[in-house]
């Protein structure tokens, strides 16, 4: 039970959407795959799931092309799509019968397995209200519970977390960590406290390309990397900045730019010899600690050095 995307690519006319990709996820995985809005995910997901085809490229799921063998493929795919399209004039134990005979699971198995869902999926008390009066939270627990009716090998969610509170954010990370025991597990987001409660592997993409694919035990390595946030009174240009010697990248946020300094150099005294030989005034300097959060922004951040 494997998901693997190979060089895949998806055009819309001349928009590059998803840019010559591959990865793979493997039986027993929790992948996050972050990336801000518009950076490919959802597109990705729905090529995985058969929703839409790929220009070029290819999708394994369990050993079949979902291109060739897409019915096959759907009936080993759990997929939650980014905005859950319920049928809001449906009772939830009666979506779910639905659902279930379209995926033929036979009769004498479907009621169990509905009663299974709405136990695991902690439905008990909503399962005899209609989906259109649940609040976010339960209609996300309904989609991840018809993503689950089939018992499939590979679950896709995409943005499963995407405006629930607080609660219902712990809630639903618990219940997709519970379920993901012996399946093949991506989902997709771009809040990285997201991966961090649930995976040990993220994927990170931005404008169509994979730019991180590691362990968040990896990708931790650079918040020990030391940032710099640096104002001055009169204005100056990221190029100055970026020239300094020991400087790697250079990002302006407002009247400040954060200045990420090449790997174990001190840019401080740098810094202030630059100020001092163009006369400027040095407002504040301050270091800051990377957050992962910060190594997001940095690897799809809009601004270059």
């Amino acid at each position: 039970m494997s998901l693997q995307i190979n060089n895949l690519t998806k055009l819309y006319d001349q928009q590059i959407a998803v840019d010559n990709i591959s990865f793979t996820v493997s039986n027993g995985e929790i992948v996050g795959f972050l990336g801000p809005n518009g950076a490919g995910k959802s597109t990705t997901m729905k090529i995985a799931t058969g929703y839409i085809p790929s220009t070029s490229g290819r999708v394994i799921v369990s050993g079949l092309d979902v291109a060739e063998h897409p019915i096959r493929a759907k009936q080993i795919i759990g997929y939650l799509p980014e905005h859950n399209p319920l049928y809001l004039d449906m009772y939830v134990h009666e979506y779910l019968g639905f659902i279930g005979k379209v995926y033929r699971i036979p009769s004498t198995i479907l009621k169990p397995r509905i009663k299974e869902m709405i136990s695991l999926c902690g439905l008990d008390a909503e399962q005899n209200k209609l989906i259109g009066s649940l609040s976010k939270g339960y209609r996300q627990r309904v989609g991840l519970a018809q993503a689950l009716l089939h018992n499939p090998e590979v679950l896709i969610l995409d943005e499963p977390t995407s405006g629930l509170d607080p609660n219902q954010l712990v809630e639903i990370r618990k219940l997709i960590k519970a379920v993901s025991e012996n399946k093949t597990v991506i989902f997709s987001t771009h809040i990285m406290q997201e991966v961090q409660a649930l995976c040990d592997r993220a994927i990170i993409i931005n404008r169509g390309k994979i730019v991180a694919d590691d362990s968040l035990k990896n990708l931790s390595r650079f918040q020990n990397q030391s940032i710099l946030i640096v104002e001055f009174k009169e204005q100056i240009s990221v190029a100055e900045l970026s020239a300094l010697q020991g400087v790697a990248k250079v990002l302006e946020e407002r009247n400040q730019f954060k200045i990420y300094p090449e790997e174990n150099k001190d840019i401080r005294q740098e810094l202030i010899r630059f100020a001092a030989d163009k006369n400027l005034s040095l407002l504040s300097l301050k270091q800051e600690e990377n957050s992962m959060e910060e190594i997001f922004r940095s690897l799809t951040s809009e601004a270059k050095a």
